[in-house]
Order: C-alpha cells, then structure tokens, then sequence
C-alpha cells in the first residue's frame, strides 16, 4: 500500500482511499459523540449549511466551531469533545460545521474511500483501511495554518502510517505532540474559554474508540456512521 500526505487546500485533487485527519478537534467531537450513542453525523462545509440542515431536521444537534475555535454561530453547540462526552446523544443525529475537518470531508468529492479520523481512532482506522487494502491512501492534514504547525494532525498521520506499514510505536508519543503543538498549548494555557483543557485531554486519548468513520455518500451529502474494527 502506498501512503502519501496532503492538506486541506489539495482535498479536491485527491483519489482513491483519503483519510482527512483533524485531532484538535472535529474528529474527535464526532468520535466522542458515537460513543455517547448518537447514530450518523453530517458533515457540512459552511455555517449556513449547518443551520438550514438544523432547521430541516429539528430533533438534531448541531455542532461547530469557526476558524481559532469559537462557536459557529446559529448552532446548538460549540465543537468541544468534553461537552459532547457529558450528553446523552442515544438515537441523534449531529449536523457538523467546522473550519477544518468537515470542509475538507465535503471537498475531497473525488476520493472513493473517505474516513474521518483523529488519534482517539486512530488505530480502527488503520484497521478499517488493511482490511481493504486500497493500492494507496492519502492522509490529510487539515490543521496547517498561518499561526498553526498542525502537528497535532501530523502526529495522527504518522500513527496511522506506522500501523499500516506493520509496526506498534508507543501511543504516549503521539499523546505528548498533540499537548506540544502549536494549537495544543493554546489549550494548555486555559485562556481561552473556546478551548478548554478538558478538550485537549479527549483528544490526546490515543485509541480510546474502536470504531473507524467512513462516509456514505448520498445523493445530497455525507452521512458518517461508526464501523467497529479490531485494533491493530
């Protein structure tokens, strides 16, 4: 299997298996809301998508965040992975908006696979991926930014990789580079009450779900429902 890496801008260029990784935090707000029961969630690439799909589907919950990590506006919750994990989300469907993660979900319409992942799935996902053997995948940072180095994303890139090539590396190594990333220390800090620590903690929890989170592609969107998958 050959493993290449992207980022957000290329996300419509690519084929094939396309893994969009997005740790701090999107992807690990979903995984945490599968583990609190909720059913499928739909990715959406702009606010205004987020709140007319709020509106066709009441009984939903609507999660995001915009650019640096504020509350979408208009949306029932900001995109916080310790807020989701202190709900019942039994039967829900969650509608997502956020500046990285779902974006580029909607944008890689070319991919034939297409998960989501972050580190609390990381080792399902390179499960998910082995059992299909696609002859490539592209691991897709969307965490890079003028003010981010992303490395967050790219230390669930290289988990993901090292699994797929075979091997078993110590998960407190990923864990530590999501807390020392550009991004990660702004949660360290606890200045910004849009990026509490107890988010950062959800998401350095290396492997925590045993699920992966492939699309469905329909005819007027995406549909992510959890597959579970023997870690590797």
């Amino acid at each position: 299997m050959k493993i290449l890496r992207s980022d957000l801008p290329h996300c419509p260029e690519l084929h094939g298996a396309v893994v969009v990784i997005d740790v701090l935090r999107s992807f690990t707000t979903i995984a945490y809301a599968f583990a609190r029961g909720a059913r499928e969630v739909i990715p959406v690439d702009s606010v205004e998508a987020a709140r007319a799909l709020r509106s066709r589907y009441p009984d939903a919950l609507a999660v995001g965040a915009v650019g640096g990590g504020a509350p979408a506006p208009g949306l029932d919750l900001g995109n916080s992975p310790a807020a989701v994990a202190a709900l019942d989300l039994a039967g829900r469907r969650i509608i997502q908006y956020t500046a990285g993660g779902t974006r580029g979900l909607v944008a890689c319409d070319q991919a034939v696979v297409l998960l989501a992942a972050s580190l609390v799935c990381a080792s399902a996902t390179a499960g998910y991926l082995r059992r299909l053997d696609p002859p490539s995948v592209t691991l897709v940072v969307t965490g890079i930014w003028s003010d981010r180095d992303g490395d967050e994303d790219h230390a669930c890139a290289d988990l993901i990789e090292a699994l797929l090539r075979g091997d078993d590396p110590p998960r407190a190594l990923f864990a530590d580079r999501v807390r020392q990333s550009d991004f990660g220390r702004r949660f360290l800090a606890g200045t910004d009450p849009n990026l509490p620590p107890a988010d950062l903690e959800c998401a350095a929890a290396v492997d925590r779900f045993g699920f992966a989170m492939p699309m469905n592609r329909l005819r007027d969107g995406l549909l992510i429902r959890p597959v579970p998958v023997a870690a590797c």
